[in-house]
C-alpha cells in the first residue's frame, strides 16, 4: 500500500500533535511496504476520517507523555483543571460540604459548560458515568496515559450527547516493550498532604501483536482548614477573625424565654426574636444547677472550620492492560480491560443540633433539664465529626476488530467494537444523628446506680438506651456526655449509600473515500451504535425516611437506550492553486433514537482553507445536545439548605414586606429573614435553617446548543520552529436543564402575585420558611463566545542547549446566562469576572534542555475577579449597576501561580525529577463569597507550595 500524504508539512500541525506524529511518521515509512497502518488512516478525535489532513480542521490540543511528565500532578483532572479553557471544577476538593453519589470523583468541565457538557473517551470510547452523567477521571491510571487530545469544539454529529462543550479523549499505551518503574512523593510546605504514588508498566512486543501492564498506586492525604491561612480563623479569613462563627456551639445552650413555635405577632406566648435568650453553662459549673448558667455570647460561638477539610483526601489503585494482535496483514484485534478502585474521604464539622428544627426538646423530665418544662436546646455534636467515605469501583472491557480492505482500487478502513462498563459506588457516612435514638435519648431519664445515663425511669429502663445530656460542654465529662462511646453507638448509626452505573455499547464503522475528485479524494465514514445506560442509587434507610440529621434523598434508579447512526464526509474542494492551496469542506450528521424522550438530529460542517502553505484558516459550526440524564429523569427528592432572599424580609434588596401576598403568607412587616440558629440575617442571600426539597422531572426534554468557531494557524517560513494559532469561539445553549430556584419561585409568588408559585413554599409561625420544593425544568439558557491563542516556538539549537516556549491562552468575552430582574421578566446575566469565569487565562512554559539535563517552567495566570459585596466588607465599586438593578461589586486582583521542575536522565537508564508547583507560595485574594469551595478563597487555586519528587527507572 502506498503511503499518501507523507509530504505533510508538521509545522501546520499543533506542535503536540506534531511531535507525537514524528515516531508514527517514521514507522510508517519503514513499514508502508508491509502493509503495516501508516499515517494516512491515522484516526483523530473530532473526525471518523482517516487522514494525515484531519488534524488542522479543528482546534485540538494534544498533551504527550512528555508534556504530562514534566508537570507535578499525579491524576488527569488535576493536569486538565489547568489548561487554560478548563472552567471551575466542578466538585473541587474543597467542597467540603458536597454531598451525594458524585461527591469524590473528578470532572473536567470546558469552557464553564458544566462537566456533565463536555464528554470524556478513552481510546475513542466513552467513560461510564454517574446517573447525573458525569464522568469521573480517577478511573484512569497517568501511568497508562500515551497522549490525550482536546478538542475544544461541539462533537455531538460525531459523538452524540454530551459532546457540546468539547471532548477529551485519553489515548493509552499500546505495544510498550520493556519495562517502567515510577515512584512520586510530594508534600505541601505547611507539612501536610502527603501525596505518594507507585506505577509499574510492563510490555512484551512481537512480530504480530503485543501486551501492555500498567499498575498504579496513588494516596493523596486530606488537608484541614485549621491548617491554612485563609480558613483557620472563619468565613471571612484572617482580617474578620469570628465571621460566620456559628450560635449553635460545641458547649450547648438552652432558651429562656423561647420563641413560640406557632404563636405570631400580637397573640399570646409571642417572643420576639429579638428577646429570645441563650444559656451556657459557665467554666467548672454543676450542668444540674440552673443558676450556674451563663448568658451565651459571641465568644462561645463555634468555628466549625477547625473540624473541617479544606482538601479531601484520595485513594487510588489501577491495573489497566491492553493486548493487540494482528490476526492478518489486514486484520487486527484490540483490547483494553481497566480495573479501578477509588477512594475519598471527607470529613466536615459535626452537626449543628437545634431541637426545634427536630421537635425533640429535652423533656422536662430527663435527668438533665434544670427548667423543669420541656427544654428548646442547641448543640454543635462536635464529638463527632462527619465523616464520608466515598468508594468507586471500575470495571471496563473493551474489545475491538478492525482492519481494512481494498475495493475498486481504493483503500477502506472498518472497526467493530464493544464496550462494557460498570462502576460501583459505596458510600459509608458517621456523625449525623439517628432522630429514632435521640428522641429516647433527650426523653424520660435516670441515672443509674453506676452513674450511667440510662433511659426511661429506674421502674421501666429502656433496653439499650443511653441518655444524651446536650447542656455538656465539650471536654467535660459527666453522666451523659457525648464523648461517651456507648453513648455515641446509640446516637450514631454508620449511614451506607450504595448504587452501580452500567454502559454498554455496540459500535460498527467504515471509511475510505468514494471517488477522485480534481482536489483530491472524497472521503467518508460511515457507522453505526447502540448503547444503553443504566443506574440506580440508593441512599441508606435513614436518608430516605429523613429520620436523621442528614440531608434527606431517596432512591434513583432508570435506565435508557438509544440507537444512532452517522455520516461523515470530507471534500476537496481546490488544490494547488493561487491562494488556494487547499480548500476542504467536512460535513457530518448523526440520527440518535432514545427510548425515553425520542429523536435528533445533529449535523456539524466545518472547512479549512490554507492560502498559501505556512497559513490556515479553519472554521465549523456545529448543532449539539445533552439527553437528560438518568438522575434527571429518575432522580430521588434531594434536600440541601439553600441561601436565598425572601423579600418578605425587611432590609433586603427589592423588600416588599408588608405587601398582600407577605401577609397572605402570615408574615408580620417588620420580618427578618431568619437564617442558621433562626438568627436574623445581617447579609443577603443567607441560608437557611432548613431543609429544602429537590427532585427530578421524568419530561424533561435534551439541552440543545449551537456552536462555531473560526480560526488560524500560522507557521511563518521566515522564522523556523514558530506555530501560532488563534481561534474564536462561540456557544449558545437551550433549554438547559437547571433547578428552578428558590428566589425565581419567591420572586414570583410575593412580588409578581402569581399564586400558583406559592404552593411550594411553607412557613413557620414566626415568619421564616421551613420547607421548599423545587425541581427541574428546561429553563436555562447561556452563551460565551472568546478566543484562544496559541503560540509555540522552538529557538535554534546552541551550545547552551535547546529551548522552546509554550504560550497558551483564553480571552472570555461573554458568558451570559438567563435570570429574572425583580419584575421577572426573563434577561440574560453576564458573568465574565466572576470568580471562575476569568476573562483571561493564560499559560507560559518554558522548556530547557542540555544533555542529561532539562527543566521546565510554567507560569499560570488568572484575571481579576468580582463578587457581590457583602455588608461591613470591602467594596470597591458600591455603586454599579447591571442590567438596570443595583449590583456593587467587590474587585480582587489578578494571580499567577509558578511552577518548576529540573530532571536528570542518570546513565543507568533513570530519570530523576524535583519540583514545586506555586514555587512563590502565592496567596490569592480572600473571596467572601466562597466560590467552588467551602471557605473564602476561590476552589479552583493553589493552597500552597507543593514539593515534589519523581523518579522512575527503566529496563
Amino acid at each position: 500500500m502506498k503511503l499518501r500524504n507523507s509530504a505533510i508539512r508538521l509545522g501546520l500541525l499543533p506542535a503536540g500533535i506534531a511531535m507525537a506524529l514524528v515516531p508514527s511518521l517514521a514507522s510508517a515509512q519503514d513499514s508502508a511496504a508491509a502493509g503495516a497502518t501508516t499515517l494516512d488512516r491515522l484516526e483523530v478525535t473530532g473526525s471518523r476520517i482517516r487522514g494525515a489532513d484531519m488534524e488542522t480542521q479543528q482546534p485540538i490540543l494534544t498533551m504527550t507523555r512528555e508534556a504530562l511528565e514534566k508537570q507535578g500532578f499525579v491524576s488527569v483532572a488535576d493536569v486538565l483543571q489547568n489548561l487554560t479553557s478548563a472552567g471551575s471544577p466542578a466538585i473541587s476538593r474543597s467542597d467540603a460540604l458536597a454531598s451525594g453519589e458524585n461527591v469524590g470523583g473528578y470532572y473536567i468541565d470546558l469552557r464553564n459548560l458544566g462537566a456533565n457538557r463536555t464528554l470524556v473517551l478513552m481510546n475513542g470510547k466513552r467513560l461510564g458515568a454517574t446517573t447525573g452523567g458525569y464522568q469521573d477521571l480517577s478511573q484512569i491510571p497517568m501511568s497508562a496515559i500515551e497522549r490525550i487530545e482536546i478538542l475544544k469544539d461541539g462533537a455531538s454529529a460525531i459523538y452524540g450527547s454530551d459532546a457540546i462543550a468539547g471532548v477529551v479523549n485519553v489515548i493509552t499505551r499500546k505495544r510498550f516493550d520493556g519495562a517502567e518503574a515510577q515512584v512520586y512523593v510530594g508534600q505541601y510546605g505547611e507539612g501536610d498532604g502527603d501525596t505518594t504514588q507507585y506505577s509499574f508498566t510492563l510490555g512484551a512486543e512481537g512480530e504480530r501483536g503485543g501486551v501492555t501492564l500498567s499498575a498504579e498506586y496513588s494516596k493523596q492525604e486530606p488537608v484541614f482548614a485549621g491548617d491554612r491561612w485563609y480558613s483557620r480563623s472563619g468565613s471571612a479569613g484572617p482580617d474578620y477573625p469570628g465571621a460566620g462563627f456559628s450560635p449553635i456551639s460545641q458547649n450547648g445552650s438552652f432558651c429562656d424565654p423561647c420563641l413560640h413555635p406557632t404563636a405570631k405577632a400580637g397573640e399570646p406566648g409571642y417572643v420576639n426574636p429579638s428577646d429570645v435568650l441563650w444559656y451556657t453553662l459557665s467554666e467548672g459549673g454543676d450542668p444540674s444547677n440552673r443558676a450556674d448558667y451563663r448568658l451565651h455570647t459571641a465568644a462561645d460561638n463555634a468555628n466549625s472550620n477547625e473540624q473541617m477539610m479544606v482538601s479531601t483526601g484520595i485513594e487510588r489503585k489501577s491495573l489497566y492492560v491492553n493486548g493487540n494482535y494482528d490476526v492478518t496483514d489486514a486484520i487486527s484485534f484490540n483490547a483494553d480491560v481497566l480495573y479501578n478502585e477509588r477512594t475519598t474521604d471527607q470529613q466536615i464539622a459535626g452537626y449543628p443540633y437545634q431541637s426545634e428544627a427536630f421537635g425533640t426538646p429535652l423533656a422536662a423530665d430527663s435527668a438533665f433539664n434544670v427548667l423543669g418544662k420541656d427544654m428548646e436546646f442547641r448543640r454543635r455534636l462536635w464529638e463527632m465529626p462527619r465523616t464520608t467515605e466515598s468508594k468507586l469501583k471500575t470495571l471496563r472491557f473493551a474489545p475491538s476488530l478492525s482492519g481494512y480492505f481494498d475495493f475498486a482500487g481504493r483503500t477502506f478502513d472498518w472497526n467493530v467494537g464493544a464496550m462494557w462498563n460498570r462502576n460501583e459506588i459505596a458510600k459509608s457516612a458517621r456523625g449525623d444523628m439517628s432522630l429514632l435514638a435521640s428522641e429516647q435519648a433527650l426523653g424520660t431519664s435516670f441515672i443509674d446506680a453506676n452513674g450511667v445515663a440510662r433511659c426511661g425511669t429506674a421502674a421501666s429502663p429502656i433496653a439499650g438506651c443511653y441518655a444524651w445530656n446536650p447542656l455538656l460542654p465539650y471536654g467535660v465529662a459527666g453522666a451523659g456526655s457525648l464523648a461517651d462511646k456507648a453513648v455515641q453507638d446509640f446516637l450514631f448509626p454508620i449511614y451506607n449509600d450504595t448504587g452501580v452505573t452500567k454502559t454498554t455499547s455496540f459500535t460498527a464503522d467504515l471509511s475510505g473515500s468514494i471517488m477522485t475528485l480534481p482536489a483530491g479524494d472524497l472521503g467518508f465514514a460511515v457507522g453505526v451504535e447502540h448503547r444503553k445506560e443504566e443506574g440506580k442509587f440508593i441512599p441508606d434507610a435513614f436518608s430516605q425516611s429523613g429520620l436523621y440529621t442528614g440531608l434527606a434523598s431517596t432512591t434513583t434508579s432508570g435506565d435508557y437506550s438509544l440507537d444512532e447512526v452517522y455520516l461523515e464526509l470530507n471534500v476537496p474542494v481546490l488544490a494547488d492553486l493561487p491562494f488556494a492551496k487547499e480548500l476542504t469542506v467536512n460535513m457530518a450528521s448523526r440520527y440518535s433514537d432514545y427510548s425515553n424522550f425520542g429523536d435528533t438530529t445533529n449535523s456539524k460542517i466545518g472547512f479549512t482553507w490554507r492560502p498559501m502553505d505556512e497559513l490556515l484558516v479553519r472554521g465549523t459550526f456545529a448543532e449539539g445536545f445533552r439527553a437528560p440524564s438518568i438522575d434527571n429523569l429518575y432522580g430521588g427528592t434531594g434536600a440541601s439548605f439553600e441561601s436565598y432572599t425572601d423579600p418578605c424580609s425587611v432590609g433586603v434588596p427589592g423588600s416588599v414586606a408588608g405587601n398582600a401576598a407577605c401577609t397572605a403568607a402570615g408574615v408580620a412587616p417588620d420580618y427578618v429573614q431568619l437564617g442558621q440558629g433562626l438568627v436574623p440575617c445581617e447579609d443577603w442571600p443567607c441560608q437557611t435553617p432548613d431543609q429544602f426539597i429537590t427532585g427530578s422531572n421524568p419530561a424533561l426534554k435534551p439541552e440543545t446548543s449551537t456552536s462555531k468557531t473560526v480560526g488560524l494557524v500560522w507557521s511563518p517560513r521566515w522564522v523556523q520552529g514558530l506555530d501560532v494559532s488563534l481561534d474564536w469561539f462561540n456557544y449558545k445553549i437551550e433549554d438547559m436543564i437547571i433547578s428552578d430556584s428558590v428566589d425565581r419561585i419567591l420572586r414570583d409568588c410575593y412580588v409578581l402575585g402569581d399564586a400558583s408559585r406559592c404552593g411550594a413554599v411553607s412557613r413557620a409561625g414566626d415568619g421564616h420558611i421551613n420547607a421548599m420544593f423545587y425541581g427541574l425544568a428546561n429553563l436555562g439558557q447561556m452563551e460565551t463566545e472568546g478566543y484562544d491563542l496559541g503560540v509555540k516556538y522552538r529557538l535554534p539549537e546552541t551550545a547552551y542547549g535547546n529551548v522552546s516556549f509554550d504560550w497558551q491562552t483564553t480571552y472570555v468575552a461573554t458568558y451570559d446566562q438567563s435570570s429574572q430582574n425583580a419584575a421577572g421578566e426573563d434577561i440574560m446575566v453576564g458573568y465574565v469576572g466572576s470568580p471562575g469565569i476569568f476573562r483571561v487565562r493564560s499559560n507560559l512554559g518554558v522548556n530547557w534542555n542540555l544533555g542529561d539535563w532539562a527543566a521546565s517552567w510554567t507560569a499560570r495566570y488568572y484575571s481579576s475577579m468580582a463578587e457581590a459585596c457583602v455588608r461591613n466588607r470591602p467594596c470597591t465599586d458600591a455603586d454599579r449597576f447591571a442590567n438596570g438593578e443595583a449590583a456593587p461589586q467587590r474587585k480582587v486582583g489578578a494571580n499567577t501561580f509558578h511552577d518548576l521542575q529540573v530532571s536528570y536522565q542518570a546513565p543507568w537508564n533513570a530519570t530523576i525529577a524535583l519540583g514545586a508547583n506555586n514555587v512563590f507560595n502565592h496567596r490569592g485574594a480572600i473571596m467572601f463569597s466562597a466560590p467552588n469551595s467551602n471557605f473564602p478563597y476561590y476552589g479552583g487555586f493553589d493552597i500552597g507550595r507543593f514539593l515534589y519528587m519523581k523518579y522512575t527507572q527503566r529496563f
